[in-house]
């Protein structure tokens, strides 16, 4: 109800100023809102991520711990303690494992570099000398300690991580070298305190069983501690930028060098373990003798201690990457030993107490005289017992007091030193799903120190925050967002700058710096603006011009308030200032001048944006090109004046690298929120190795197609495209919704490539079919990452008709085959320079592309069971009559015009859709018959459903998808049979199918009509069209005499746009003269520069040469485009009376936000709305828009009041916002022109590339009897294989039983049937595979949806928030 009332509330005050106060609300306009139930569910998913890590560290630890003490000679089951020793030697041997299978996959499927022998020696060395330490101090030392000591040690592993750190002078702050130098300290202080330690025990007159003997236990506890020190050496050589060639190297060949160590680590261990064995005397046939209750125990300790750990550590990368260090890793994992110590002592005083309650006069002394003579064997309480029997070890068991408090000394130094060594994670900032190898230096996690080697291994210093200190900026980025449009509805317009505006709002004002420090400009290319026989725009660009307008009003409640219109080499162009100060571009192209289609428009915003517009940021224009330049924006270079660019984005750029500018490419139909786009941002951000990035498309529209394709999208996101991403990388990024990195683009075969104009039939069928896959392609085989981000949701339009799908999908079918086949068959070459493309991701390509080619076959056989079982028909003969129809269809789609196939297609899906339907029944009735679903077909169907069910889980927000699901199965033969087979027999057709112009079309239709008539039936339109063909040799050359005449009309009027379009400013003589010495003489100062400023004093002297042809002919000014004065006038209705009161308000309103001038705004626009009504009461109408003479002396009123009320409230402070406000709002759109470089660059790049494609009848009867050629060789090659499939199981169930399968016939209950079920083995063979095919990408789905998590829970706790204020105008605050 409030949303309502305030939008009435502006209602009423729109009506009072026009009779028209009615305007669009488009979805998604409304600020964004935090939602308050998604903050407190990331505080609790937090909280939870921090408890996990502690239980999980308790639990790894205290297992530990437990083993440890019961392979001690003091353990009350000796006879078990080797078995135990046993686990405690597996135990510490995991990491190593997981770290061998984990390097040796990056190895075998990543990227494999050979390594340096000496780097590898030195490593190796190193981690020998860590696993030794470990082993000694697990496996040897640890279990002649009692428990307490035992957790103590642990906690002085940190001692040469804190001498590196007060060597390598690695904080920030001078005084901060007090923390590592108090760790060592306390290091040592703790070490001497253990000693005293024994001291009091080995000298007590009360025997415990200690002797002097554990003195050396001690002293090889302690180096064996100092030795396991040296595991996180590279962390602080890393911070302190030491040995940076040999850690560079390192990373090279990091995966190789861990395999290596890896094993030889698990040697050390087993070398120690078999060792000690020996030297105890220990016979190695009691391991054969272990009972079977100590097995159980030993190894669940061991299983809970491995499983702990690698959980503990998994949570831990989660708590960074969520932006929660402090709460969900650094203080749980700080807890862990104090949570140890309270749980172990808390153990021991519970059962002291028990005997308390019996014996008031027990004492501590005689509670652990029990243990020596424990005889019972409970094994529940074996692990209490075990602990409390350790602890009876230590002095505690004194009558003195101050043995306890030695030993609890010591652990409280090692402890705290720890801390010290380790308090810069407490002000560690790392950015949203920061690496796994930023946050970490070493990949896994130390098992006997699962809490030090998580602390310890935490980088001290990110290398990003290394890289902005030597002055690189590597956060800040620029996004280029480009929208191509192609005959857009004005609702889908809406929908695009609806989303622009959005993100304007989001981003604030340009000026200053946002959270996520980003910048952008909007770009639209709009192909085909203009009529084809005026100079006119279209329809097309009038709505697009309106819903600008309309949805500035929405946003702003006021008109556009900057516009300028350009006349351009390539038609024109429109300047537009956002509210908060962002640009947004209009680009009309004309397809007499430039060409047109969205891959051209691509090729166009990317050498402007990356290319030209990166080289004016690095090459300043000269001052002599510029018309009356500001001071503030002159530079000197070399002793030379130059003016930087105008665009704040642009001078932004200059700061930014080419890596971290991005182009977000769009259709005209898209929606998007900002959080999508920043999203796809950080996963540029934080992997440079990425060269784009797409998110989850949502197709959006009415109908049963549109049901259709929902489903379909959300299969292939939900699993084809995540198994895409985390078992290699996405092959294709959509052109409707994808973030490309701007170097990725410029490198080497990727955009010169991409400007390859198309000459084979092949290159038809790959290049302009399906432009963003190819675009693909090139990156992946540049060896660019493309990635898939599932939080990042965009809607776009999709086909509604079934004829519109059929032919997106023309295109899209053949060209998705050919890129893949493409990149097959440079996957050798292209698994060497990308590390995502391995040799299994290949192979796993080729299956999935196998399984598609096969679809139709498979489809047939499926239908063929249908009628099998349904009619009770022979399977021979079922699979001969599925066959029928799609073969019949093949010749219809040979021998007929598209239109008729298309109407045979849609005839038979409706057909399939039933036998589809009856198919599925079959199988169900089926199982009903069979009394059990364990059969091939009948575990098929459950398990996908269940499948697909769970899947759509996992994806609470599009749960609901599920109801399409049941469109997408009867649709199936549809889609893999009928359209596959309408995709390849017209793969000669080239056309793009979709938002055709009807105009052009109603054109051709009508030459040459003799006859043309409708007649409406009951039932049925009839449509009867008499052509007549000019076969007579005198119509012809009749035809070609006009044709020729029009051509020759065409190509005049051409040449005076051109001459037009190319005009500059003319100079004399002995000016151009003066011009070309000077440039001569700044030769040396850029060679690139130079090099562009040649290529234009050639294209000036063509114009100079125009220009005296012109005046020779008479002609000297050429009047402006015809175009341009209609939509200058569709924004000069801002200067009406109706809107400007509006509008002053508004700019008012926005330059006087703060509250502090609330007051005076208010007083402000009152007068100022008086002064307006008094200068033009009477004068014009509501409607009519002001003469340039009354806007004169109506800004002089304005001001002059506007004064007058500053003066009043002493505020003369705020004149000059004021003044600008108001010139501003009486701004009428500007025409203006390009600057003489970039109409020179615009003219070059058109040459070069984008000249509009000549019409060579002869060239296109060549092209297409090439296309009708692949066509023919596709389609063999395609159907063969898919009949050879239908063959081979047709003879194979020709010859029956001979060679089936028998499969146990298996009832739900359990029960084994005596008879069995016959199976063909190539059915089942398909069966099994592409079961295994689902059951990989549902498990690359469950990877990806927690990293999904992750990445929106972290975006969330940062996302923002926006001020509101109450106000009937709806104002923005920044």
């Amino acid at each position: 109800m409030e949303e309502q009332k305030d939008r009435s509330q502006k209602r009423e005050k729109r009506h009072e100023e026009t009779w028209d106060p009615f305007q669009l609300n488009p979805i998604g306009a409304e600020k964004e809102r935090k939602r308050r139930g998604f903050v407190f569910l990331q505080h609790l998913f937090a909280f939870f991520v921090g408890l996990f890590v502690l239980v999980s560290a308790f639990f790894s630890k205290g297992s530990l711990l437990v083993l440890t003490t019961m392979a001690s000679e003091n353990s009350l089951i000796k006879k078990d303690r080797t078995f135990h020793l046993l686990m405690v030697a597996c135990s510490l041997a995991i990491p190593n494992v997981l770290l061998f299978l984990k390097s040796l996959w990056k190895c075998a499927f990543k990227n494999f570099v050979a390594p340096k022998i000496k780097t590898m020696l030195v490593i190796c060395l190193i981690e020998s000398l860590v696993s030794f330490g470990t082993s000694l101090l697990a496996l040897v030392a640890m279990p002649h300690f009692d428990i307490l000591t035992s957790l103590f040690i642990l906690g002085s592993v940190c001692f040469f991580s804190s001498i590196f750190q007060a060597a390598f002078h690695l904080q920030k702050k001078a005084w901060k070298i007090i923390f590592p130098i108090c760790s060592v300290v306390f290091v040592l202080a703790g070490y001497i305190l253990l000693g005293l330690d024994y001291y009091i025990r080995t000298t007590s007159t009360i025997t415990n069983g200690n002797s002097s003997k554990d003195y050396l236990y001690v002293g090889l506890g302690i180096f064996a501690s100092i030795l396991v020190s040296l595991n996180w050496w590279e962390n602080a050589f890393q911070a302190g930028n030491k040995l940076d060639n040999a850690l560079t190297e390192l990373e090279g060949f990091r995966d190789f060098v861990f395999m290596i160590s890896s094993i030889l680590r698990t040697a050390v261990i087993g070398i120690v373990f078999a060792v000690y064995i020996t030297i105890e005397g220990i016979d190695w046939s009691v391991f054969s003798k272990v009972p079977a209750d100590t097995v159980q125990r030993g190894v669940g300790l061991f299983l809970l201690q491995a499983f702990a750990s690698a959980v503990c550590h998994w949570f831990g990368v989660v708590g960074c990457k969520i932006h929660a260090v402090r709460c969900s890793f650094a203080l749980p994992v700080v807890l862990t030993t104090p949570a140890v110590v309270i749980a172990f002592v808390a153990s021991f005083l519970v059962q002291f107490n028990n005997i308390l309650e019996n014996n008031v006069n027990a004492t501590i002394g005689g509670f652990c005289l029990d243990f020596y003579d424990y005889k019972l064997m409970n094994t529940s309480k074996l692990v209490l017992d075990e602990i409390s029997n350790s602890i009876c070890h230590t002095s505690v068991r004194y009558n003195e007091p101050w043995g306890p408090a030695v030993m609890g000394l010591e652990g409280l130094c090692w402890w705290v030193g720890l801390l010290c060594s380790t308090y810069y994670i407490w002000t560690q900032k790392l950015q949203r799903i920061e690496r796994t190898t930023q946050i970490f230096v070493r990949r896994l996690y130390e098992a006997a120190f699962i809490d030090q080697s998580l602390l310890l291994n935490t980088r001290m210093k990110i290398i990003k925050e290394r890289k902005q200190e030597s002055g690189e900026k590597v956060e800040s980025c620029l996004i280029y967002l480009c929208a191509t449009m192609w005959h857009e509805t004005y609702d889908e317009m809406l929908k695009i700058l609806t989303s622009m505006f959005r993100l304007d709002r989001y981003r604030g004002d340009a000026k200053e710096q946002h959270k996520d420090n980003f910048d952008f400009e909007c770009h639209i290319f709009v192909d085909d603006s203009f009529e084809k026989d005026t100079c006119h725009v279209n329809k097309y660009v009038n709505d697009l011009v309106s819903v600008i307008i309309e949805v500035y009003r929405v946003f702003t409640n006021k008109e556009p308030d900057e516009v300028s219109i350009f006349e351009t080499p390539y038609g024109g162009r429109l300047a537009c200032i956002l509210p908060e100060g962002n640009m947004l571009y209009i680009h009309l192209k004309d397809k007499q001048l430039i060409r047109n289609k969205k891959r051209w428009s691509q090729i166009m915003y990317m050498y402007y944006l990356l290319g030209w517009k990166g080289y004016i940021t690095n090459n300043p224009q000269r001052l002599q090109t510029v018309v009356n330049p500001c001071r503030a924006s002159l530079v000197s270079m070399n002793g030379n004046a130059f003016i930087l660019p105008q665009d704040e984005s642009d001078n932004k750029r200059k700061d930014i690298s080419d890596d971290n500018t991005y182009i977000m490419a769009l259709d005209g139909d898209t929606d998007f929120h900002p959080s999508a786009l920043i999203l796809l941002v950080d996963r540029l951000r934080m992997y440079q190795n990425v060269g784009a990035a797409c998110g989850r498309i949502h197709p959006t529209g009415m109908g049963p197609m549109v049901w259709y394709q929902k489903f379909e999208y959300a299969v292939g996101h939900w699993l084809q495209k995540t198994a895409e991403h985390v078992f290699g990388s996405v092959l294709c990024s959509p052109g409707c919704f994808s973030l490309f990195r701007g170097s990725a683009l410029m490198d080497d075969n990727v955009l010169k490539r991409y400007t390859t104009t198309a000459t084979k039939a092949s290159e038809y069928v790959q290049y302009d079919q399906g432009e963003d896959r190819w675009l693909c392609t090139l990156l992946l085989q540049q060896g660019w990452r493309v990635e898939y981000n599932a939080a990042s949701d965009a809607y776009t339009s999709a086909p509604q008709e079934f004829n519109e799908f059929y032919n997106q999908r023309r295109r899209w079918g053949p060209s998705t085959l050919a890129n893949t086949l493409d990149l097959l068959h440079s996957g050798a070459e292209t698994s060497k320079r990308n590390s995502s493309i391995s040799r299994a991701y290949i192979f796993y390509q080729i299956f999935t592309v196998g399984s598609s080619i096969l679809g139709p076959a498979s489809v047939c056989l499926m239908i063929a069971g249908a009628f099998s079982f349904v009619f009770n028909w022979d399977a021979n003969f079922a699979i001969v009559l599925s066959v029928i129809p799609p073969a019949v269809y093949i010749i219809i789609c040979y021998t007929t015009k598209p239109s008729f196939q298309l109407t045979v297609a849609a005839i038979l899906s409706v057909l399939y859709a039933f036998l589809m339907t009856a198919t599925f029944l079959s199988i169900i009735g089926q199982m009903v018959k069979e009394k059990t679903f364990i059969t091939p077909s009948g575990l098929f169907l459950v398990s996908a459903t269940i499948l697909y069910v769970t899947t759509a889980i996992l994806h609470p927000q599009e749960f609901g998808l599920l109801i399409y699901g049941l469109m997408y199965v009867i649709c199936i033969p549809s889609g893999y049979l009928l359209l596959s087979i309408y995709s390849l027999v017209n793969l000669h057709i080239v056309s793009w199918g979709t938002r055709e112009s009807t105009s052009e079309v109603g054109k051709k239709k009508t030459m040459g009509v003799v006859c043309d008539k409708k007649c409406t039936m009951c039932c049925w339109d009839i449509k009867i069209e008499v052509n007549q063909e000019t076969e007579n040799v005198v119509l012809q050359k009749l035809q070609q005499t006009i044709q020729q005449t029009n051509l020759n009309k065409q190509q005049n009027l051409n040449n005076l746009q051109e001459i037009q379009l190319q005009t500059l400013p003319r100079h004399g003589n002995e000016a151009a003269r003066s011009e070309s010495e000077k440039s001569d003489e700044d030769e040396n100062v850029n060679e690139n520069h130079n090099r562009f400023e040649d290529e234009e004093e050639q294209v000036q002297e063509q114009v100079q040469e125009q220009e005296q042809v012109q005046e020779q002919d008479g002609i000297q000014d050429i009047p402006e485009s015809v175009w341009i004065k209609p939509v200058q006038e569709e924004f000069l209705k801002k200067l009406t009376y109706a809107n400007l009161k509006r509008n002053l308000a508004e700019q008012i309103k926005y330059v006087l936000r703060d509250e502090r001038h609330e007051d005076v705004c208010d007083e402000l626009v009152l007068m100022l709305t008086d002064t307006l009504n008094q200068e033009l009461y009477d004068t014009v109408g509501p409607e009519d828009i002001l003469p340039d003479s009354l806007i004169e002396d109506l800004k002089e009123s304005l001001n002059v009041s506007a004064r007058r009320i500053l003066a009043m409230n002493e505020m003369e402070i705020l004149q000059r916002r004021i003044k600008r406000a108001i010139e501003k709002t009486l701004m009428a759109p500007q025409v203006e022109k390009l600057s003489d470089e970039e109409h020179v660059f615009w003219i070059k790049l058109i040459e070069r590339y984008l000249e509009p494609l000549s019409e060579d009848q002869t060239n296109k009867e060549e092209v297409q009897r090439e296309l009708k050629s692949l066509r023919n060789k596709a389609t063999f090659l395609y159907f063969i294989v898919n009949v050879l499939w239908v063959v081979a199981t047709f003879f194979l169930q020709a010859i029956g039983e001979a060679i089936s399968i028998k499969i146990p016939k298996v009832y739900p209950n359990g029960t084994v049937a005596d008879e069995y079920l016959n199976v063909e083995p190539i059915g089942l063979m398909f069966l099994l595979t592409f079961a295994v095919l689902l059951i990989v990408q549902f498990l690359a789905m469950l990877y990806h949806r927690v990293y999904t998590l992750i990445h929106v829970v972290s975006y969330r706790s940062k996302e923002k928030e926006y001020n509101t204020k109450d106000s009937v105008s709806g104002i923005r605050l920044p």
